[in-house]
């Protein structure tokens, strides 16, 4: 285990699979304490627990619907009761709604909305008003927040291009404090959602430098950077981890 993060507290929303399991193993692997939040995985999501606690540090699973504003201060409440602050964020989770603009629900759009933006807002919100200086905020976007290569992407495009706004914007808000907010762009990511087989990984895996779809944990090693010590003088930050795509 690195030290890097020793004591340190971390919340990871959507953090029971994928891009947000690997986050929580690698920020519990450098030595944080962690709180994880899940919609429905609750079996996934105690799993994420135990092996990070198996790591050496305390880790929790909690319920919460990321877009509820009274859960989300319940949360941050709740994690500072027990830990005694909040050092590090990571606003990890999101939904895609693809298709066509003419295919596309209000619902759709209501959903994207919520989860992808609103709910962005709220914890980095929350976690803003108990963090001090040295605080991490670390948002997960996507390349698409910089173009929509293909078509159907309007919805999560829009959602991702808001992520990158707010990371900019909010790196000038929290500079003061001490805060940095960076925003993590991962490209193609093999995970149970987006496999690297798959009908569309055809169409993206070429738009690649490496030829390849990248892997969750190339995206944890970036976040656990951006909420190391060594980041202090990085933020309002578009990283991309993407394997080129944007070459």
């Amino acid at each position: 285990m690195s030290n890097g993060l020793k004591n340190k507290v971390a919340i990871v929303t959507g953090g029971s699979r994928g891009i947000g399991a690997a986050i929580v193993q690698q920020l519990a692997a450098e030595g944080a304490n962690v709180v994880l939040t899940y919609a429905s995985s609750a079996e996934a999501a105690e799993r994420q627990a135990a092996a990070a606690r198996d790591k050496g540090v305390e880790a929790e699973a909690i319920k919460a619907d990321a877009a509820d504003g009274q859960a989300v201060r319940d949360l941050v409440a709740r994690v500072v009761e027990r830990f005694g602050g909040l050092d590090i964020l990571v606003n990890n989770a999101g939904i895609f709604a693809g298709g066509p603009l003419e295919e596309t629900s209000d619902e759709d759009f209501e959903r994207t909305v919520d989860i992808n933006i609103r709910a962005v807002f709220l914890a980095a919100r929350e976690a803003a008003k108990v963090m001090t200086s040295g605080g991490r905020i670390i948002n997960i976007g996507s390349i698409f927040g910089q173009r929509a290569p293909l078509p159907g992407l309007g919805l999560y495009a829009m959602s991702k291009f808001a992520v990158a706004g707010l990371t900019r914007a909010w790196a000038r808000d929290l500079g003061a404090k001490g805060i940095t907010v960076n925003c993590v762009q991962p490209g193609p990511i093999d995970t149970e959602m987006n496999p690297a087989e798959c009908d569309l990984a055809t169409a993206m895996t070429p738009l690649t430098a490496l030829g390849r779809y990248g892997r969750a944990e190339e995206i944890a090693v970036t976040v656990a950077f951006l909420a190391s010590p060594a980041a202090s003088n990085l933020t309002g930050a578009m990283i991309n981890v993407d394997g080129g795509f944007e070459a």
